[in-house]
């Protein structure tokens, strides 16, 4: 692409829009309540945020149709040649227990790939922004792109206080001497974008949602997410996949996969 994209600024705004709402809602009780789905708790605003952002996303361009995490008739349909990929709240549970580790990100996805991405922190104020080909930016700074980071070098980070299950392993196989506690899977991956970190590892149920925005402010920082497997995201076909591999040297990204799949 070249040139600015001429949505980039419109789905920014809409994210950092949304994440001011959630900050206020935080201190409703209600807005955090709700039910279990499984292994995943879905808090009553994880569905404001998704109208909320859905009718912002709508308004930039109704022809763009709205594929989100809250809305399952949007997952059971064929997916569009074109359009928003969103995860209202990403790190449900750190907004319901008053921590800091969430996010609110949508992506434009054409084809088989995001091209434009936006993930907003609220508590910290952070907005992270890419344009497939252009680079990816914080709070409007350009990102650079990150130095050669073989494995066992830099920082490795997870949710946790200390790493466990398979952080602890990586971390321990690799010979890692650093290590970031984090929030959400999108923040996690953003801060290896931004420099503070350089692997997250995970074994659980990863949704293409949880992956496409921070996914690419990743890739335009020289970095690389995978699947666990160490086959690419596709966005195509199931929305869920099993763990991931992130890092902001592609070769460690795919040393680990190698590792954690022999």
């Amino acid at each position: 692409m070249n040139g600015p994209h001429p949505l980039a600024s419109a789905v920014a705004a809409a994210v950092v829009e949304v994440g001011g709402l959630l900050r206020e809602w935080r201190r409703d009780p209600r807005a955090r309540s709700g039910v279990w789905e499984g292994s995943q708790f879905k808090a009553e605003a994880d569905a404001m945020a998704h109208r909320a952002l859905s009718r912002r996303l709508s308004a930039i361009d109704g022809r763009i149709p709205v594929v989100s995490e809250e809305d399952p008739a949007s997952l059971s349909r064929r997916r569009p040649p074109r359009y928003w990929l969103i995860d209202p709240i990403d790190g449900t549970a750190s907004y319901v227990h008053g921590f800091d580790g969430y996010v609110t990100q949508a992506a434009l996805v054409i084809g088989e790939r995001p091209e434009v991405a936006a993930v907003f922190a609220p508590e910290s104020e952070v907005l992270y922004t890419a344009v497939r080909g252009q680079g990816a930016r914080r709070d409007g700074r350009p990102l650079p792109v990150h130095p050669p980071t073989p494995p066992g070098h830099g920082v490795l980070t997870d949710n946790t206080p200390e790493p466990t299950g398979i952080a602890r392993r990586a971390y321990e196989r690799f010979g890692y001497g650093e290590y970031l506690e984090s929030g959400s899977i999108s923040l996690k991956l953003c801060r290896i974008a931004e420099g503070h970190a350089h692997l997250f590892v995970k074994d659980v149920p990863v949704r293409d949602w949880d992956v496409a925005a921070p996914g690419l402010v990743l890739a335009e920082t020289g970095g690389l997410v995978t699947r666990l497997d160490g086959t690419g995201f596709s966005y195509r076909g199931a929305f869920e996949h099993t763990g991931l591999v992130g890092a902001a040297d592609p070769s460690t990204c795919r040393a680990v996969a190698r590792w954690a799949t022999p």
